[in-house]
């Protein structure tokens, strides 16, 4: 089977017989893929359906001379793991979050040391560089992805890392007393 033909002959006319002998051959393998990283079955299923649905929408982005199609495959798979572990990760915080106000009415000294904790925090935003500033602007304030942060900025991704990174570290120092 030649994957990368597959892949190519799907990106170049939607051919379906194409598609269901891709999917034959890399359902299951993905699956399996997902399984030994720690994925539940059940949803190593579902990401490996979503992988391979993927594929079938974006086969015209795949390019046959920066990796194989089993590559490619894999890379898209991975990637959706990633985004399903941080929405996860994100529902679980914020029922934290949900639980923790639901538990004892605010204080009113509480709230003036609320308000002074969003003040140090809005100071030590403002203090980062603005390249810095607005990668996390993008990336945990409006919610997108690294990748949509390059994109939107027209910058490497790992521009972006870095400066995560940075704001981070420079974050941690200006705040760390509240912890």
């Amino acid at each position: 089977m030649d994957a990368d033909a597959l892949v190519q002959a799907i990106a170049s006319s939607a051919d379906r017989q194409a598609f269901a002998r891709l999917f034959d051959h890399f359902a299951p393998r993905v699956k399996g893929l997902l399984m030994r990283g720690g994925t539940p079955a059940d949803l190593a299923e579902e990401l490996a359906q979503e992988t391979l649905m993927t594929v079938w929408r974006k086969a015209a982005l795949f390019d046959p001379t920066k990796a194989g199609a089993g590559t490619w495959i894999a890379t898209i798979a991975r990637n959706l793991r990633i985004d399903h572990a941080r929405r996860e990760k994100r529902v679980r915080l914020s029922r934290v979050f949900e639980i923790l106000e639901e538990e004892s009415p605010e204080q009113p000294d509480q709230v003036v040391s609320g308000s002074e904790r969003d003040a140090r925090v809005r100071d030590a935003l403002t203090s980062l560089s603005k390249d810095q500033y607005k990668v996390v602007e993008l990336a945990f304030l409006e919610g997108f992805s690294h990748q949509d942060v390059a994109t939107r900025l027209s910058i490497p991704l790992g521009t972006v890392k870095s400066r995560l990174r940075l704001a981070m570290a420079h974050l941690r120092r200006h705040l760390e007393d509240l912890r």
